[in-house]
């Protein structure tokens, strides 16, 4: 009696529940971590290769962004109004109507004229980088701050880079906005590559390893003594 006693509150429970064991938890979710981590690796890698056939082919790239600016208007206006709809009644209803409506005509304007519509934010990017480019200019001499030299450079980069673009207009909208929109993939691409890449890198590093998890060898003496009891 006193045998079972004892071996009902002396042992350990011989079937503990895994799920409970904290180390093992912590593998778990270090695997998903691990596991999203890639998938972030994995989207940027596609957005650099895309990036770099942007900037291969600049002429699809720009009308495959003038579209995706196009569709992004619409969807946008169409949802607008709808949640005008829902808002009727209220103070801002006209103002979200007739915002909605603007982007979705505009949204119309830009898929149906991709290429005008490419001429024209060409113009508008070739007059913000001359406006711009002379602000700095101007407020660079004029205040003279502890970053005279780099504020100096940007206005003089922004006013060359203006005077290129307008300089070969029309044609430069064939290229321009397909170069900005590749760039912006190809930098977008490598910093979620890096994030992939590090996050990984981390969460293997804080995630104990599977030697944790192992159980610890009895001796041959503790087995004895088990058995015994």
């Amino acid at each position: 009696m006193a045998k079972d006693v004892h071996g009902t509150h002396g042992d350990p429970d011989p079937d503990p529940d895994p799920t409970s064991d904290p180390v093992r938890e912590l593998r778990r979710e270090g695997k998903k971590l691990r596991r999203s981590f890639s998938w972030l690796a994995v989207l940027g890698i596609l957005l650099v290769v895309g990036g770099v056939v942007g900037l291969v082919y600049t002429g699809v790239a720009t009308l495959t962004s003038m579209l995706l600016f196009g569709w992004l208007l619409l969807i946008g206006g169409v949802v607008g109004l709808l949640q005008a709809i829902q808002s009727r009644g209220t103070s801002y209803f006209w103002l979200a109507a007739v915002v909605a409506a603007l982007n979705i005509a505009a949204g119309v304007v830009v898929i149906r004229h991709p290429e005008g519509s490419a001429e024209a934010l060409t113009m508008f990017a070739a007059l913000l980088f001359l406006t711009g480019g002379l602000f700095r200019l101007v407020g660079s001499v004029v205040v003279r701050g502890p970053q005279f030299g780099w504020t100096l450079l940007q206005g003089a980069f922004g006013l060359l880079l203006g005077l290129l673009v307008l300089f070969d207009w029309p044609h430069s909208s064939l290229y321009v906005l397909g170069v900005f929109f590749s760039l912006a993939l190809l930098f977008d691409g490598l910093g979620l590559i890096a994030i992939g890449v590090g996050g990984r890198r981390i969460v293997s590093m804080v995630t104990p390893s599977a030697s944790a998890t192992a159980p610890i060898p009895e001796s041959s003496e503790t087995a004895q003594e088990r058995s015994n009891n």
